[in-house]
């Protein structure tokens, strides 16, 4: 930006307020070949999430990756696809309009909810311009990752440096980069297999299965594997489940380099033929039910498993739009963005109204235009 623009994203006297930025994986916008292209191209391209050299890449990616792959992924998105759009967009949105709701009735000033999708729409720029115009001054991002990668938290992070370069007042700032071993988490997804089991028998096993991510990135330094374990583990120790009951495991590896391990898929099949014929499936890292849960563990893993020998399978969804998982939201917002002025209890709007006041009249006297 030129230093002689101005940047429209303050407004002297402006009455501030505080801004939860909510950030998802992304979504296409239509389940298309075109559409699926378009959102694999940017999602793909990522430097955090495919760590090629950009040359090389560019030739897999463009040569042979978007020419094959977009038909087969669209197919598989308007098997899940609804009159809502897609389940991880329209989920999104209702996690994002409830939480608003409880943040309006527990803080005693502003706070405005948004919800970015860190590739595709709506974009994390649109979300951030969306802030600004609500006159946001402090800034907590809330990536709904539990369990921390650079493939995700990171990316989210580099995305809104990138645009808050071209700003030239900047938000006080606060992220969370991960909550996978948050009390009220464990309990939220503890509740949700006790739910589940209320309505039926459980399977002989539960498996946590849980987005992998190539086995050198966790060499070089990426704590998401541990903490997945940890989630899983704590979980089962709050239902009491012996260690023999239940297991984790890693989905939707992608190319040909090893990714962490074990499989899902391989798990599933093995379980199958050494006699397990009943199994419950969780996918604790996915805040709500996407491509990833609705299609590749509930339609495909299924398959697998009875066609292996397995004789029951049910996926349990995510945690969604549950009560418990807005709790959770909530929680973790009033805890991180404690101190500020509008979920502090001492927040005054008349107060405030007269500090903007003060402030623009001082801004006005030394020749700030209005």
């Amino acid at each position: 930006m030129s230093a002689g623009v101005r940047d429209p994203g303050y407004r002297h006297g402006r009455l501030p307020a505080t801004g939860v930025l909510l950030v998802n994986l992304g979504t296409p916008d239509a389940p298309t070949a075109a559409a699926v292209r378009r959102y694999l191209a940017e999602f793909l391209w990522d430097r955090r999430v495919v760590e090629l050299a950009r040359p090389l890449w560019w030739l897999i990616l463009h040569g042979v990756i978007l020419r094959v792959r977009p038909a087969r992924v669209a197919r598989n998105y308007a098997a899940v696809w609804t009159d809502d759009g897609s389940p991880l967009l329209s989920i999104s949105r209702q996690q994002a309009a409830l939480l608003q709701e409880r943040l309006a009735q527990r803080c005693p000033g502003p706070v405005k909810v948004a919800l970015g999708m860190r590739y595709g729409n709506p974009s994390i720029p649109a979300a951030l311009d969306e802030l600004r115009a609500a006159g946001v001054e402090r800034l907590l991002v809330l990536p709904l990752y539990p369990q921390y990668s650079a493939t995700t938290t990171a990316t989210t992070v580099d995305r809104i440096a990138e645009v808050m370069r071209n700003w030239r007042w900047l938000p006080e700032l606060r992220f969370i980069t991960h909550y996978h071993d948050d009390p009220a988490y464990i309990e939220a997804l503890a509740a949700s297999l006790r739910a589940a089991w209320e309505q039926r028998t459980p399977g002989e096993r539960l498996l946590f299965s849980f987005h992998g991510i190539p086995e050198r990135y966790h060499r070089r330094g990426d704590p998401y594997p541990c903490q997945c374990r940890k989630s899983a583990r704590l979980v089962a120790e709050r239902l009491g489940l012996p260690d023999d009951a239940w297991a984790v495991a890693f989905q939707s590896r992608f190319g040909r380099d090893p990714w962490v391990k074990p499989y899902t898929d391989a798990t599933l099949r093995e379980w199958a033929r050494a006699g397990v014929k009943r199994v419950d499936v969780v996918s604790p890292g996915f805040a709500a039910d996407c491509l990833e849960t609705l299609e590749e563990l509930a339609v495909e893993n299924r398959d697998l498993f009875l066609g292996a020998g397995g004789e029951e399978y049910s996926y349990i969804r995510a945690l969604n739009d549950d009560p418990l998982h807005i709790d959770l939201l909530e929680s973790l917002v009033l805890r991180h963005a404690s101190g500020w002025p509008e979920t502090a209890p001492a927040w005054d709007a008349a107060t405030a109204d007269a500090e903007c006041d003060a402030s623009r009249e001082r801004a006005l006297a030394a020749g700030a235009p209005d």
